[in-house]
């Protein structure tokens, strides 16, 4: 038996848009400043809600107990087909700007809401921007435990920290308790973790992957983690313990990025190229599943 996941299908009926670099840094440029008092997280809220409204969504805030979060919907064609969420923490730590950890994964959702937002497709999409990550994924529990949210909710895309490259010999680290292949040992290509019981999810990405982009290392997650703590970290998790397919796209964090929750996490810091390539290969994936149509999700 299979779950209701996302099954292979062919990709969509139209292209994927193409994403804009000069819009992602200057996305990224606005957010440069640290988002961890009352006022900071505030002010990112502001720019996030302006900018989704502009691109023609309507924009609504959760707030939970120590944050808020501020989430997004479109409609999709087919009554029947569950939405599809994309979704990336926009707190910092205390003392860092946050430009990879993660303005980096905020901007990406942003031209995702903006090239998608108005297209036509089978499935509902859902922008996600989660508060208090950084303090134990309390935004993305906070969430997942409001059961309507979780409602029709067939996936999930969590972005966090596109933008970070290295190419000393050396420089990309592995946890042990991964067993994965790397094209290299410099850190020049994208990670996807995603859950065993949902691999069709997982695939997508390779699946609708252009060549020309950033390489791709997809990670499969047997047993929603247990073995494999430290991918825990992120907000997928919640969504993992709920039995709703997830995955994250990441730069591998503090595996590769040495200004990993230090005042150095800055724009200047980062690869732009690397950045646009990664958010073209989750507009491409996003694109492909939400034309899959819900006969694919099924139980068999």
């Amino acid at each position: 038996m299979t779950s209701p996941i996302f099954s292979p299908s062919p990709v969509a009926s139209y292209p994927p848009p193409v994403v804009n670099g000069e819009r992602l840094l200057a996305d990224l440029n606005a957010l440069d400043f640290e988002r961890y008092t009352t006022a900071e997280l505030q002010r990112a809220r502001t720019y996030i809600t302006q900018t989704l409204t502009t691109a023609g969504w309507t924009v609504s805030e959760q707030p939970f107990d120590t944050g808020v979060n501020v989430v997004a919907e479109r409609p999709g064609t087919d009554p029947n087909a569950g939405a599809l969420l994309v979704g990336a923490h926009y707190d910092s730590v205390q003392g860092s700007p946050g430009a990879d950890d993660n303005a980096t994964g905020v901007v990406v959702a942003l031209e995702v809401a903006r090239l998608l937002g108005n297209r036509k497709t089978l499935r509902p999409l859902r922008i996600v921007l989660f508060d208090q990550e950084e303090a134990g994924l309390v935004g993305s529990y906070a969430y997942t435990q409001r059961s309507k949210n979780l409602k029709n909710l067939d996936g999930v895309v969590i972005l966090e920290m596109l933008g970070y490259t290295c190419f000393k010999p050396g420089c990309q680290q592995v946890p042990v308790e991964f067993k994965v292949e790397l094209p290299s040992d410099k850190g020049d290509f994208l990670a996807i973790a995603g859950d065993t019981e949902h691999l069709p999810l997982l695939n997508a990405f390779s699946e609708n992957h252009q060549p020309n982009l950033p390489a791709l290392v997809s990670v499969p997650i047997p047993f929603k983690g247990l073995l494999t703590p430290v991918i825990l970290r992120s907000d997928h998790t919640p969504f993992w313990f709920k039995g709703i397919g997830a995955v994250m796209l990441t730069d591998t964090a503090h595996l590769r990025n040495p200004h990993y929750h230090r005042p150095t996490d800055t724009p200047e810091s980062l690869d732009a190229a690397f950045l646009e390539g990664n958010a073209q290969t989750t507009v491409n994936a996003v694109t492909a599943l939400l034309g899959r149509p819900q006969s694919f999700l099924s139980e068999n």
